[in-house]
């Protein structure tokens, strides 16, 4: 592609309003010095000398999308506590829509917090609720996604499953069956719980452990020959227009069932992959949304991947950065 039909890609982007379903959290990062070990234990003791939140999960595919130049609105299910008053903060830092964030007292917001120390990950806490929300929340949730999809034109829906308990099997298939009715297409980035309930939709995107947890088949990374036979049968019982598995340093698979191309990574230093998964599927999406061929999909994607692996932490794609790289890799 040349600058002229990468400008035309992302200007459909633009025009875009996408709907974001799953698991929200709050990314907590703690900066600090490690002088010496403690007397009580052998582990280090971390002076904290910085602290930031940022959103994390389901909002950093918000923090994507709105990054690519796309309007996203996010329908998740966070506590009614101090952090769930801090994420609707950081929605309305970065002037994000909090209309679709339901707020339930008997849970707790989930937070991710890393402790760091010369650029390297001491350690990361976990606060969080994995049960399936409440059928009277998962109800409210569902008619406040289908009002807005009645009342909005959407381009596509993104389930973003961290099996924290927001995305149930009710909600997914009357979403994707009202999406479906309507010509919209719907995306997936999965986890094991639901795995196997995902069907019928546009794009289904699992990385490779993912992937290998979910279908129970003992696959070796790099035996790309069996994951398409696998990703193939897969891919029709399951009903996916496409599948598409990221198999991190090795690159991509993306299949339609009729040609399947493999994609190796493109070599570039690596700080840290948390977040990358958020950044394919939000690319992947739009791309999809925008009819854009299978293999474009996977390539900007594969190539947006990398570069948030660069930098540390949870952070969204830099556009800029992507279209230069782009054009660098003359995809």
């Amino acid at each position: 592609m040349d600058n002229i039909e990468i400008k035309q890609i992302f200007e459909k982007y633009s025009r875009m309003r996408a709907i974001v379903i799953g698991d929200a959290m709050i990314d907590t990062y703690m900066w600090g010095k490690v002088d010496r070990i403690s007397p009580e234990a052998p582990v280090p003791i971390v002076s904290i000398t910085k602290r930031e939140n940022r959103l994390g999960g389901a909002a950093n595919v918000l923090l994507n999308l709105q990054a690519l130049g796309a309007t996203p609105i996010l329908f998740s299910v966070i506590g009614n506590d101090e952090k769930g008053k801090i994420f609707k903060k950081l929605l309305e830092k970065r002037k994000l829509s909090s209309e679709g964030i339901l707020f339930d007292s008997q849970r707790i917001t989930t937070v991710k917090s890393r402790i760091i120390s010369k650029g390297q990950h001491i350690a990361r806490v976990d606060e969080e609720n994995v049960d399936y929300i409440k059928s009277d929340m998962e109800q409210t949730l569902i008619a406040a996604i289908k009002k807005l999809i009645d009342k909005k034109l959407i381009d596509v829906i993104i389930f973003v499953d961290y099996d924290k308990g927001v995305i149930t099997p009710t909600l997914f298939k009357e979403i994707n069956n009202l999406a479906q009715q309507k010509g919209i297409p719907t995306t997936v980035d999965p986890k094991k719980r639901n795995f196997q309930s995902y069907k019928n939709v546009s794009l289904f995107k699992p990385n490779f452990n993912e992937f290998v947890d979910g279908t129970g088949v003992q696959l070796k990374k790099g035996d790309i020959e069996l994951l398409k036979k696998t990703a193939l049968e897969f891919k029709q019982k399951q009903n996916f227009k496409l599948i598409f598995i990221t198999l991190s340093e090795l690159g991509v698979f993306i299949s339609n069932g009729e040609k399947e191309q493999y994609f190796p990574a493109v070599i570039r230093y690596i700080a840290d992959v948390s977040g990358a998964g958020d950044t394919v599927i939000s690319v992947a999406s739009l791309a999809l949304a925008a009819g854009l061929k299978p293999k474009i999909i996977a390539l900007i994607s594969n190539l947006a991947g990398g570069l948030v692996c660069e930098k540390l932490g949870v952070v969204p794609i830099d556009k800029k950065q992507l279209i230069r790289e782009m054009l660098l890799q003359k995809i």
